[in-house]
């Protein structure tokens, strides 16, 4: 059972790197790998409650495919989340005409910068300038806080995040990205950190 809950775990690396994958930003498939993502982790917690404490090697790789689990999954679950619940993008403030013109120019702006077509993304919620890499951050921290027995870093984590997004929360549309998003990260990230305290404790 171990080595199934360490595979699972794995499972959803490998799915969270897959996820970030441009051609499979559509709602649809983020959609599926969410859900995906979901069962893994459900699944690896049944494996985990059943296999026990770890030791030796196998904790070392349950601590460390707990946190990479945790940073990297969350994306696509926010984005599902975003998704469903229809969440507005910053823009949705400009008028229809002028919004077009510019989603077509940042569109070709981003294709011409990375050499790939994000137009999948347009007109679609995202993340708020900088969230992939603070999210990532966030939710290694986090985990790492609850692995290590100091529950209390989760407030010092989302204090930070708070204040360093306090100018750009002034409009609604980047406070209500900034609490779904947040929340949704921070639950998914304390639900794979409940696995891996499962495995080494």
């Amino acid at each position: 059972m171990i080595a199934a809950a360490l595979s699972l775990l794995g499972a959803i690396v490998v799915a969270a790197v897959i996820a970030r994958i441009p051609g499979l930003r559509r709602p649809g498939a983020t959609a599926a790998l969410g859900a995906l993502t979901v069962a893994l982790l459900l699944a690896a917690a049944l494996c985990a409650r059943a296999a026990g404490s770890v030791t030796g090697a196998a904790q070392v790789a349950a601590y460390a495919l707990t946190v990479a689990a945790a940073a990297l999954s969350a994306d696509v679950i926010v984005r599902t989340v975003f998704d469903v619940g229809m969440v507005r993008r910053r823009a949705s403030a400009t008028p229809p005409a002028d919004r077009e013109a510019s989603n077509a120019a940042s569109t070709d702006d981003a294709a011409g910068a990375t050499g790939t077509d994000d137009s999948a993304d347009a007109g679609r919620p995202g993340p708020l300038r900088g969230g992939l890499a603070i999210g990532v951050l966030e939710r290694t921290a986090v985990t790492a806080a609850v692995l290590a027995g100091w529950p209390g870093g989760i407030a010092v984590v989302l204090a930070v995040k708070g204040l360093a997004r306090y100018p750009e929360l002034r409009e609604p549309d980047a406070s209500e990205q900034f609490i779904i998003g947040t929340f949704t990260s921070v639950l998914f990230s304390l639900a794979v950190a409940g696995v891996g305290i499962m495995l080494v404790r």
